[in-house]
C-alpha cells in the first residue's frame, strides 16, 4: 500500500505530515530521509510481515509455559505440629522444615488458645520451641501460621493437656559429673519413676542432674536456664510419689530447705499441722479437758482458787492435809481472840492435820504467840517463803517457823 504525505513541520526528532484531506500525522523524522524539509512530498509504504507475527507469537507461548511450570506447578505447603514433650508447666512444640516452594516467607506464627504467642525467630532454621509458664493439668490448642508472598497457610489445631504433679513421664534427666555407682543408681531411679534420660542436654531437658559444676554439658544446661541439681531430687520424687520443687536440691543449697513428706512449696494437712501445733504446745494438763463437776472437791478448789496451786508450795514443805470431806480430821474450833497462846500452843505438831488450808509465813516479821482472826478469809501463798543460805550461817526455813496460824473454811 502506498500513501503519498506532505511534509508539514520537521520539529527535532518528530515530522508533522499532511494527507490529501488535510489530516495531520506525526511521524519520527529519523525514519524520513535527511535532506527533506516543509513542502517536501514522501511516498510511505505500508506491508503486514506474517513471518515475523509467527515468531513473537511462537515466543510469547514458550515464555508463559516457562512461568506456569515454574511458579504455577507447586505452592507452599501448611505447616505440621507436633508435641514433642510435656510438663506440668511446659509444652515443647516441633515441626517439619516450612515448604516455601517458589514463594517468598513473611513469617511463622504460633499462637495458642487462638491468641498469638509470637513469632518464630530463624523459621527457615527452627523446627521447635519450648511453651513455659504454664498451668498444671491444663488443656491447651496451639497453631502455626505460616505467611508467604503467595498467600497464607495455617497447620491444624493441635492439643496438648500438662500433666499432674503425680505424672513424671515428662521428666527428661541429663546427667552429668558424677561417680559411676552413683550413674547408675540414678538411671535406676529414673526408670522407677518413669521419666526419660536424654546424654546431652536437649530443648527438652527438663533437669541437669550432677555432683559438679563443670563440663560443657554443665555450661550449656546453665546457658538455657535449665535447673542443675543433686540427685537427691531424683530420689525425692520417687519418695514422694510427685514432682517436688528444686530449691533445697541445687549444688550450693541447704539440705534443710528439703520438706519431706508434703513436697516443697505444698501447704500440709490440717491433721498434720494440728499435731504439730499440739507437739510444740507440749504435754497438756490432766485435768484440762475434765470438766469442773466431774473432778474431785480438792481439784475443784484447786481450780477455783490459783493462790493455792501446788506449783506455788515450797518443794521443802509437807503437801497441806486433807479436808474433812476428804477423809481428814475435822479442823477445832478457833481459839477466841482475847485467849493468849504460847509458842509451843501456836506452832502445829507434826502429828496435828487440823488445818485444811495453806500457812501464809512472814520472813520478815517476828515470831508471833497469839492466832489473829481478823484476816481469815484471805490466803496468802508462799511465794515470800526464802530458804537461808547455808552459807550465810542459817537454816532452810520449816513449816511453822515464823508463820501465824490462820484456819480456812473449806
Amino acid at each position: 500500500m502506498l500513501i503519498s504525505l506532505t511534509v508539514g513541520k520537521v520539529d527535532a526528532g518528530v515530522a508533522v505530515l499532511l494527507t490529501e484531506d488535510k489530516r495531520l500525522i506525526e511521524f519520527p523524522s529519523i525514519l524520513l530521509p535527511p535532506s527533506i524539509s516543509s513542502g517536501s512530498i514522501v511516498d510511505i509504504t505500508v506491508s503486514r510481515n506474517l513471518a515475523s507475527e509467527a515468531a513473537a507469537q511462537k515466543s510469547f507461548q514458550s515464555l508463559q509455559s516457562s512461568i506456569l511450570s515454574t511458579y504455577g506447578q507447586q505452592s507452599p505447603s501448611p505447616p505440621v505440629i507436633r508435641c514433642r514433650n510435656a510438663t506440668q508447666t511446659s509444652v515443647v512444640l516441633e515441626w517439619d522444615p516450612i515448604a516455601l516452594a517458589t514463594a517468598e516467607l513473611r513469617s511463622l506464627s504460633l499462637y495458642r488458645n487462638d491468641s498469638k504467642a509470637g513469632n518464630i525467630p530463624k523459621p527457615k532454621e527452627m523446627t521447635s520451641t519450648k511453651m513455659s509458664g504454664l498451668a498444671v493439668d491444663t488443656e491447651y490448642n496451639f497453631q502455626l501460621v505460616l505467611r508467604t508472598s503467595a498467600g497464607v497457610y495455617s497447620s491444624e489445631k493441635l492439643t496438648v493437656r500438662t500433666h499432674k504433679m503425680t505424672d513424671l513421664s515428662g521428666i527428661t534427666v541429663t546427667p552429668g559429673m558424677m561417680a559411676p555407682p552413683l550413674r547408675e543408681s540414678l538411671s535406676g531411679a529414673i526408670d522407677r519413676i518413669g521419666a526419660k534420660i536424654a546424654e546431652n542436654v536437649r530443648i527438652d531437658t527438663t533437669h541437669f542432674v550432677c555432683m559438679e559444676g563443670r563440663g560443657r554439658e554443665w555450661e550449656k544446661a546453665v546457658e538455657m536456664n535449665i535447673p542443675v541439681v543433686r540427685p537427691e531430687w531424683v530420689e525425692g520424687c520417687e519418695r514422694e510419689g510427685r514432682i517436688v520443687g528444686v530449691r533445697g536440691y541445687y549444688l550450693n543449697a541447704d539440705p534443710k530447705l528439703r520438706q519431706l513428706g508434703q513436697g516443697v512449696g505444698l501447704q500440709q494437712s490440717p491433721q498434720r499441722q494440728q499435731q504439730q501445733r499440739r507437739e510444740s504446745q507440749g504435754p497438756a494438763s490432766s485435768t484440762a479437758s475434765i470438766p469442773n463437776d466431774q473432778l474431785p472437791n480438792r481439784s475443784r478448789q484447786e481450780i477455783q482458787s490459783p493462790t493455792t496451786t501446788n506449783n506455788l508450795r515450797p518443794s521443802n514443805l509437807p503437801p497441806p492435809p486433807l479436808s474433812p470431806s476428804e477423809g481428814g480430821s475435822p479442823a477445832p474450833p478457833p481459839p477466841a481472840k482475847d485467849t493468849p497462846k504460847t509458842e509451843i500452843d501456836a506452832q502445829p505438831s507434826p502429828s496435828e492435820s487440823t488445818v485444811s488450808g495453806p500457812v501464809s509465813p512472814e520472813a520478815n516479821s517476828p515470831p508471833s504467840h497469839t492466832t489473829s482472826t481478823d484476816h481469815v478469809d484471805q490466803q496468802q501463798p508462799y511465794q515470800n517463803l526464802k530458804p537461808a543460805n547455808p552459807g550465810d550461817g542459817g537454816t532452810s526455813p520449816k513449816p511453822g517457823d515464823n508463820a501465824s496460824m490462820v484456819d480456812i473454811t473449806l
